[in-house]
């Protein structure tokens, strides 16, 4: 079910020109569905559903450099627009707490930095954030398109104005 919200998502990448390696066998998505399944084990995964109780939508959480990361917000593509992704966002806040939430992505696109920009997040550049995280942004340097766009941000609710 989340592979499937996921694909159906990433068809807005697709559109702006990047394609998404989406092939199960390919080790960044093996690595990605290990990781989704471990938050589901950990009941790090919330799932957001329409009035028929069909899944419409979900994030994954877990812990980087011991720290509180978002590490997949998806909304199909029939329910976005809606409200849907910040709400979603709010329940990740919400489990982060007081701590920083962390989070990568992509600089470039218009419904990616800008949009958590809005919710209070800022870039944070590669020599300040943790070797996990590091490593997260490096591996999907090295597996998905425009690399030099994937960038990390942080949410730091403890941040003057935030």
């Amino acid at each position: 079910m989340l592979v499937s919200i996921d694909d159906q998502a990433s068809l807005l990448y697709a559109q702006a020109g990047l394609q998404l390696t989406s092939e199960p066998d390919h080790p960044f998505v093996q690595a990605e569905v290990a990781r989704w399944s471990l938050a589901i084990e950990q009941q790090h995964v919330h799932v957001a559903v329409d009035d028929n109780n069909t899944p419409i939508g979900f994030i994954v959480l877990g812990y980087v450099d011991r720290q509180p990361y978002l590490d997949q917000i998806a909304v199909h593509p029939q329910h976005m627009r809606q409200g849907i992704g910040s709400k979603l966002l709010d329940v990740a806040l919400c489990w982060s707490g007081r701590r920083r939430l962390w989070l990568t992505t992509y600089a470039h696109l218009p419904w990616n930095k800008p949009y958590y920009e809005r919710h209070g997040f800022i870039t944070i550049p590669p020599s300040e954030c943790g070797s996990e995280l590091c490593a997260i942004v490096q591996n999907q340097r090295s597996a998905l398109p425009a690399p030099n766009q994937r960038i990390a941000m942080v949410h730091n609710p403890q941040a003057p104005g935030i």
